[in-house]
């Protein structure tokens, strides 16, 4: 139980009225599977967010296009190509594969969203595609997400999903997920594809300011390398299944924005944990800065770092970086009243260690899988934090082998 809601199993099927499956189509060379859809059976609103990089792969401007509707009946999501860089014809494929799920689902090709993951500037094998999902659609059942959640996968290790089921109104309203994504993350979307799907009742303007406040809060607080895709996105569905309706007065009040919330950290905080040759996750928290703002700021330039990430692989409690770091984020601050913890552990007050016992003891702490770094800025009483991994030999080797 977390706050007013609780976990429950399903990830994008959870909520009423959805079913998803995933399939192999040939896109990867491996033979894994490489295609997936999530599909609402009635008409849903829909809300999404995308990347900011200003190179864009095909299935974000048909997708982007189609949301102009109020509403939407799934999403066909492919890995292994992103069909990015690919000029007219990618266009054209995206379309092909909205319009051959819209058949195989009885709709209209501007009910369906379209995302891709994978490598860029490679033609999309789309005769694979459209012979697949007929067959992926009559797959389509309630227990279908952790197929649907293999399929999107890259170079991810596990698939990542969520759920969690709250009461408004003495009815029962869930939000589950699956999520993509372990390198080329970085705030302001990553390389990452979320689905979400809701049985509650919301408008799309509505539904559209919730995953944004949910974002903010989740996919743009997490970095592994400090770059952006090209194909970013985070899509929610909601159809009104459980009959519970959220309104702007309610949105908040009656738990679903908690709910929201949960589910989108959770699956960013996976991403992290699954960062491409990752051995740590690590919370990097700024304490006591003027405002939340400057917060933030601070966080990110530190998890943004690639010599703290390099220090955090190599265990070595080397906070000159974490200071360093801090000083280049462009917000005032005065060494002097700067604080940094390893957990519990003070190592530096004032910006001055605090003896060769407390370095021993942070240094132990850094042989765990997961730990905090918290910079106390003693400026003011605003928080924020940002999760991160290190930056490991097997980042290399992973991103050097990409395409081969």
């Amino acid at each position: 139980m977390t706050g007013m809601h609780r976990s429950v199993r399903g990830g994008v099927t959870a909520a009423q009225g959805f079913r998803a499956a995933g399939t192999a189509c040939g896109i990867k060379k491996n033979g894994a599977p490489d295609l997936a859809l999530i599909a609402s059976d009635t008409p849903a609103s829909a809300a999404a967010v995308f990347t900011t990089n200003r190179v864009v792969a095909a299935p974000i401007v048909w997708t982007r296009k189609v949301l102009r509707r109020p509403e939407m009946r799934g999403v066909i999501v492919n890995s292994g190509n992103a069909n990015a860089c690919t000029g007219d014809q990618g266009l054209i494929d995206a379309q092909t594969m909205a319009d051959v799920t819209a058949r195989a689902l009885g709709t209209k090709a501007d009910d369906i969203a379209v995302a891709s993951t994978g490598v860029i500037g490679q033609p999309l094998p789309a005769p694979r595609i459209v012979q697949a999902v007929p067959r992926l659609a009559r797959r389509l059942s309630r227990t279908g997400s952790t197929q649907a959640a293999r399929a999107i996968m890259t170079t991810d290790t596990t698939p990542k999903s969520r759920a969690v089921e709250f009461s408004m109104g003495g009815k029962q309203v869930r939000i589950g997920g699956i999520a993509k994504g372990s390198g080329m993350i970085h705030p302001n979307m990553a390389t990452m594809l979320a689905f979400i799907t809701t049985d509650a009742a919301i408008s799309p303007p509505l539904l559209k300011k919730g995953l944004k406040d949910a974002v903010d809060r989740s996919f743009h607080r997490i970095t592994v390398d400090g770059d952006t895709s090209t194909n970013d996105m985070v899509l929610i569905l909601a159809n009104g299944a459980s009959s519970a309706t959220i309104h702007e007065k309610n949105r908040k009040s009656s738990g679903f924005q908690d709910a929201l919330n949960a589910v989108c950290l959770d699956l960013a905080q996976a991403m992290v944990m699954d960062g491409e040759g990752a051995t740590k996750f690590v919370t990097v928290r700024v304490e006591n800065a003027r405002d939340e703002k400057t917060a933030l700021t601070v966080a990110k330039k530190i998890a943004q770092s690639s010599l703290v990430k390099t220090a955090l692989f190599g265990e070595d409690a080397n906070w000159g970086r974490i200071l360093s770091a801090a000083g280049t984020a462009g917000v005032p601050i005065r060494p002097e009243s700067v604080d940094i913890y390893f957990d519990r552990v003070q190592l530096v007050k004032g910006s001055i260690l605090r003896g060769d016992d407390q370095e021993k003891r942070a240094t132990r702490i850094l042989q765990n899988r997961s730990l905090t770094i918290t910079v106390d800025l003693n400026l003011g009483s605003a928080s924020s934090e940002v999760y991160t991994s290190d930056l490991s030999l097997d980042y290399v080797r992973i991103n050097a082998d990409y395409r081969s």
